[in-house]
């Protein structure tokens, strides 16, 4: 083990003093008893700590640490990291020349320690001008496969995908919003571990591999945003998905009242999920076990506990691709810009209030803003090389889903009338010339604006929400963009 050590601390000594560098995390590794050892691109220290017992810390003890300086290294990284609790492991990404990657993992022995760490270290000033960003690392274990042939059911796709992966524990189908005898054209395929769903991607990911004739499309399955157990506890709302889409407000409500008379308080459908409203959480909870699995109008429903938002961060997590898929009290568009729904439950990409106004200007929105000091770079790029997460506004998410399915831009038209006290409203028509066919030649939601700012805001918003299963047929391309 000492030689393993020896030969890991020497493993940066083409970008710093051999004997300097060796002598820094050689004491390192004295002073701490941790071990250190060099493999695949990445240099651990730790993993477990001398004298742990028992098994690693659980999912979410783990923060991403970016932005570090080239030539920082474990003797300077650790102290620092150490102020927020025990490091169960330290991952420093290395590059062939000795230098390290810019990033590691941290992970600690407890989730609070974690926490701590992302409180106290983001945004943490490790060097002169040189600024660390921290947060959650999200142990993925789900890939996305889209392009699946939507007569198949879970049985075969399981089938299908244990045979060409290692490591597969569940798949995730859901049917066709339209017809129930269908699934949507994609799954999520679950791993035992995150590096089980790694190695599966790997092997899929280049875009030739085929399943039944077909080139599936592979990613990774946006993650959900976790709520603390404190919070669920007072939950009240049940989420339901798989809903006919003739299905009513009236008659959901009716049904989730068949159990105990009186108890469900509102319902808010949108498309094929609804949020039920319970005046008592017993009663949601015990709901939720009793309807799970139920028949309604034809369709098999699921039934869970919305997750709640916090709806003054929720424009921050949403630039950052946290927001939840089940939240409760927001609307998501399904994230079209791919042609299917990365994210499990009803679709979250782009969010929206339910009463339809206009999305928060930049007062309300909290902006993430980094320094720009004298001699940074700057590379001219395109809008449509960024990811769907960089925008905020629902007029360039349109956009730029439009130009990732080869489609023309959106075109909109402005028109306007006058309220019983004389102010003009205003209401934008949108025309999408590539997919205007019989059917649907235009879009235009059912609520005026005061500002035409707002007015396009909302066109957009509608557009979005309204462009369902038969607008898939138009995506020829599915760009892969890899969460971690």
């Amino acid at each position: 083990m000492h030689e393993e050590n020896k030969a890991a601390a020497n493993g940066c000594s083409k970008s710093r003093s051999g004997t300097q560098n060796e002598a820094a995390l050689l004491a390192l590794m004295e002073k701490t008893g941790y071990s250190m050892v060099q493999e695949n691109g990445q240099r651990k220290f730790g993993g477990p700590p001398p004298g742990w017992e028992g098994p690693p810390p659980p999912r979410g003890c783990e923060v991403f640490v970016g932005k570090i300086p080239r030539d920082m290294y474990e003797d300077e990284l650790v102290p620092v990291f150490e102020r927020a609790g025990k490091i169960y492991e330290f991952r420093l990404m290395m590059e062939f020349s000795g230098e390290n990657r810019g990033y590691a993992f941290v992970m600690y022995t407890t989730k609070e320690e974690a926490q701590l760490a992302i409180k106290i270290l983001n945004n943490y000033e490790i060097r002169p001008g040189k600024f660390i960003g921290v947060c959650v690392s999200l142990d993925n274990c789900r890939l996305f496969i889209g392009a699946i042939p939507k007569e198949k059911k879970k049985e075969e796709i399981l089938n299908e995908m244990k045979k060409v992966t290692e490591g597969v524990v569940d798949v995730i189908v859901y049917p066709n919003a339209t017809d129930k005898t269908k699934n949507r054209g994609f799954a999520f395929v679950e791993y035992e571990s995150h590096r089980a769903a790694a190695m599966a991607r790997r092997r899929l990911i280049p875009g030739t591999f085929q399943l039944w004739g077909h080139t599936i499309q592979v990613d990774w399955a946006d993650p959900e945003k976790e709520v603390d157990e404190e919070t669920m506890q007072r939950v009240k709302v049940l989420y339901v998905r798989n809903l006919m889409i003739s299905t009513t407000e009236d008659t959901i409500k009716a049904e989730f009242n068949k159990f105990k008379p009186g108890v469900v308080e509102r319902v808010k459908k949108l498309r094929d999920y609804a949020f039920v409203h319970f005046f008592h959480r017993e009663d949601a909870v015990a709901a939720m076990s009793v309807m799970n699995g139920k028949c309604i109008d034809g369709a098999s429903i699921e039934v869970t506990l919305a997750k709640p938002v916090n709806k003054e961060s929720i424009w921050k997590q949403h630039f950052n691709g946290q927001i939840s898929p089940s939240s409760e009290n927001l609307l998501g568009f399904p994230n079209k810009e791919d042609g299917h729904q990365k994210s499990l439950g009803k679709p979250a990409n782009f969010l929206v209030r339910l009463n339809g106004q206009h999305s928060p200007g930049p007062t309300e929105v909290e902006r993430c803003t980094y320094p720009f000091f004298p001699g940074i770079k700057l590379t001219p790029i395109s809008m449509y090389s960024l990811k769907s997460s960089h925008f905020s506004s629902a007029a360039m998410h349109l956009d730029y889903f439009c130009n990732k399915n080869n489609w023309t831009p959106p075109e909109y038209y402005l028109y306007s009338t006058t309220s019983q006290d004389g102010k003009i409203l205003l209401v934008y028509k949108v025309l999408i010339p590539s997919i205007a066919d019989g059917s649907q030649s235009y879009f235009m939601p059912d609520k005026l604006c005061a500002t035409v700012e707002g007015a396009k805001e909302l066109a957009a918003q509608f557009t979005l929400l309204h462009l369902d299963d038969r607008s898939l047929q138009f995506c020829q391309r599915y760009p892969c963009c890899s969460i971690k």
